[in-house]
């Protein structure tokens, strides 16, 4: 049987294209899931791991799609060899249970953990350099501007938390962080 698996590591990631790629690979049963490539508790990973039998077949679009390292991924794809389970990664191509295939392997799975921890530092370093900008403020950006929630603050000196509600769209426990805020700075 040919097995695929997809993954994303944020819930906002389409997961779609890949599922697409592995259609169109052949994959008569494909297993997916939103979770981030460096947590080893992906559960539907786990149980396409257990499912696995010789014969089979694991088709995944991109090398980092199943591993969190490349001693991660020498080691899984040495347990799929292992079981007479054959690898293809669409963007290498069937990984060959030979030394050679075995060398490419590992060389690939270097490089794609060289790029992977490119990524994370330069995502430190363009946090540095925003946090050095005066206006710089952790985590997701505010749903509401300051001057809407201005507003929305005026208005609730006449009208009730419903009512502003129904009037600006901004929910009765945001108006009252807000207010909470405000009365605080004086």
């Amino acid at each position: 049987m040919i097995y695929g698996y997809a993954r994303v590591s944020t819930q906002g990631q389409d997961i779609e294209v890949q599922i697409q790629q592995l259609k169109e690979a052949g994959c008569e049963k494909i297993f997916s899931e939103k979770s981030t490539g460096s947590k080893s508790d992906r559960q539907e990973f786990q149980k396409l791991m257990n499912m696995l039998e010789e014969g089979d077949s694991l088709v995944v679009t991109k090398l980092d799609r199943f591993a969190r390292s490349t001693i991660d991924a020498i080691t899984t794809v040495k347990n799929l060899f292992d079981r007479g389970v054959k690898v293809n990664v669409l963007n290498l191509g069937v990984i060959e249970n030979t030394p050679q295939g075995k060398l490419i392997f590992s060389v690939f799975s270097a490089f794609a953990e060289f790029e992977r921890e490119l990524i994370v530092e330069r995502m430190k370093e363009g946090k540095e350099i925003a946090k050095q900008k005066p206006d710089f403020r952790e985590g997701r950006p505010r749903k509401y501007g300051k001057k809407k929630i201005e507003h929305a603050l005026e208005l609730l000196e006449s009208n009730s938390y419903k009512e502003v509600e129904q009037l600006t769209g901004i929910s009765k426990s945001t108006l009252i962080r807000a207010k909470r805020r405000l009365e605080q700075k004086v």
